[in-house]
């Protein structure tokens, strides 16, 4: 099945404005997700807010059924939350309870800021040792220096699937399979990943994914979810609780809701929800082989383009490469040439050394030029992206 790109444009009312290469960041939403989110506020305003998410409560329950099928899960391994950190701190912050001095916490060199900042943290409070594993000869996780670097003490291993700066997708099949010989957690940021390409937990092996809703699964922002194993489930606590997540069914006790949803708080933007809901379905009515195929595609033509033209240098790594493309222009900073490329009706983003300083680093980069595809992007806008850089560096 192929991606019909008149249709998902005219669904997607931001293309009429911009061309949009900062899927990365928040992709443009499509219309029915609109509606969704705009139908549900108008109707908190006419009835109230309680009483429009009881009309609702069948369609909210449908959103859990909804990213289940989208992960191949359980509806009962599902937590609906604000955002892919809020997902992502849930889970390693509930692991982290048990950390003792010198267990071991391994991840990759282009590991996420938010993510390193939570290991030094929890390293600092519990003795634990951060180790990054290091990359293949393709710039990816290396599956043979990981499974040299698994002992008793290993904890944890974490790894962002696709880092926010630079094309890789890391071989999280094979990273599963290691932690699941070893009998070791596995936590997998899925931020970039859900929305982008098919994803299913079973095949990828880990027992808890994070991702968001705003990225490429084009949800509102605001919206994320956690999947956790339910092996794992049943003896994990999150390190915050509320009487949503866990019932006070005593004057000294509680009791954990037995599904994802301990993981959950009471309140939260049941418009948004609905969005994420109507998001995922529209994303799985398209196929996501379709639309992995298609923003492969893309990025493939993209970077192409971009490596023709002198003084561009294209900064992607990894043996399977995504939607995302970074470069540099020569003589150009990334932020005059983002503020041009602005004013022309073209969106792309700055990824930055602080975002993933391990990496950059080893690589001497400080910031790059982001532009990353999606589905409802045409041929034509790549031209017209290529063109203004061609433009703005001559």
């Amino acid at each position: 099945m192929s991606i019909d790109v008149t249709r998902a444009r005219a669904e997607t009312p931001g293309t009429a404005h911009v061309a949009h290469f900062n899927n990365a960041g928040a992709s443009l939403p499509a219309q029915p997700v609109l509606d969704a989110v705009m139908e549900h506020l108008q109707r908190e305003a006419r009835i109230g807010g309680y009483e429009a998410e009881d009309a609702a409560r069948d369609r909210l329950e449908r959103v859990y059924d909804s990213i289940g099928m989208l992960l191949n899960a359980s509806r009962d391994e599902v937590a609906v939350v604000e955002n892919a950190t809020v997902a992502w701190d849930m889970a390693f912050y509930g692991l982290a309870q048990d950390f003792r001095p010198g267990d071991r916490i391994l991840t990759g060199v282009a590991e996420y800021a938010a993510n390193y900042v939570a290991y030094l943290q929890v390293a600092r409070r519990t003795g634990a040792v951060v180790e990054v594993v290091p990359n293949d000869a393709h710039g990816q996780l290396s599956i043979s220096a990981l499974e040299s670097m698994m002992d008793s003490r290993v904890r944890l291993i974490s790894v962002t699937h696709i880092p926010t700066n630079g094309g890789l997708v890391n071989p999280a099949a094979a990273i599963g399979r290691v932690a699941r010989r070893a009998g070791v957690p596995f936590l997998l940021d899925a931020c970039q990943t859900v929305g982008q390409l098919p994803v299913d937990v079973e095949a990828l092996g880990c027992d808890l994914l994070s991702a968001t809703g705003r990225k490429f699964l084009r949800a509102p922002r605001g919206t994320g979810f956690l999947y956790v194993r339910k092996a794992l489930l049943e003896r994990l606590e999150p390190p915050m609780l509320d009487h949503h997540a866990a019932p006070w069914t005593s004057v000294e006790g509680y009791t954990l809701r037995p599904d994802a949803r301990r993981f959950e708080n009471w309140e939260n933007n049941i418009a948004a929800k609905l969005g994420l809901g109507v998001a995922v379905d529209y994303a799985l009515g398209w196929g996501l082989d379709a639309i992995w195929e298609r923003v492969r595609g893309l990025a493939e033509r993209l970077r192409a383009r971009l490596a023709d033209l002198p003084g561009v240098t294209v900064r992607d790594v990894g043996e399977v490469k995504c939607g995302i493309v970074t470069f540099t222009v020569e003589g150009q900073s990334p932020d005059a040439l983002r503020q041009q490329l602005l004013a022309q009706g073209i969106n792309v983003s700055v990824t930055r050394r602080p975002s993933t300083r391990l990496d950059m680093e080893a690589r001497g980069l400080g910031e790059m030029v982001r532009a990353s595809v999606h589905y409802y992007n045409t041929e034509e806008e790549l031209e017209r992206l290529v063109d203004a850089v061609v433009r703005t560096s001559s």
